[in-house]
């Protein structure tokens, strides 16, 4: 498994709230334990005080996907340093259960967290993979959906560097929504342009008579 792809984890956590539309599924220890994936031991260490401290985390997280969006690369990158030191972990080579048609191992590097609580070894694989996407791919390939009031997570891995939205529904709702705009203002421009001609014709009459 690529390092980066556990980035993964990071966009998951910040999309349980949408603060705009005042949302938030991160209310149980079942969320909690869903977040980790299907199959996973680790979520078995989840509690009800995981819920708390998953949410201080989140806050964290979106902070420095906030930075990202709004240009401050120091500032996401200082704020996901910090995570990286509170919430640290220690790459190790694992392959033992991927085997190839061989029968070998296929050697990967995996993060192994060493946590007190599930929050901390959720938190070490989010800012861990975070980091490797932001060094892999760049500041500017974190971001937040521009489609208001969404503002949910993601991560641009596009060879252009022009994903603006968190799925195909929100960049859809954007795009009809500029397409109505640009409607709204053609007819605008258009009833004006009848005004003032309607107008400049009322004066030349004037004038004649």
């Amino acid at each position: 498994m690529e390092l980066a792809s556990y980035s993964d984890y990071a966009v998951r956590l910040v999309n349980t709230e949408e603060p705009a539309r005042g949302t938030d599924t991160l209310t149980s220890v079942e969320t909690v334990r869903a977040l980790f994936g299907p199959n996973s031991l680790a979520a078995r260490r989840a509690t009800d005080a995981d819920v708390t401290r998953f949410r201080s985390v989140r806050t964290r997280l979106r902070a420095v996907f906030t930075a990202a969006d709004d240009g401050e690369a120091v500032r996401a990158v200082d704020m996901l340093n910090s995570l990286l030191l509170e919430f640290p972990v220690s790459p190790q080579i694992s392959g033992h259960e991927l085997l190839d048609a061989e029968g070998r191992p296929r050697w990967h590097m995996h993060l192994a967290e060493h946590p007190s609580n599930a929050t901390a070894g959720y938190a070490a694989t989010a800012a861990m993979g975070l980091a490797f996407h932001l060094t892999e791919y760049g500041v500017d390939r974190l971001g937040l959906c521009q489609a208001a009031p969404c503002r949910n997570a993601y991560l641009d891995t596009s060879t252009n560097r022009s994903r603006r939205y968190c799925s195909d529904r929100c960049a859809t709702r954007a795009n009809v929504a500029a397409y109505r705009a640009r409607k709204r203002l053609e007819t605008e421009r258009t009833a004006a342009t009848g005004r003032t001609a309607e107008t400049s014709q009322e004066a030349t009459a004037r004038a004649d008579r």
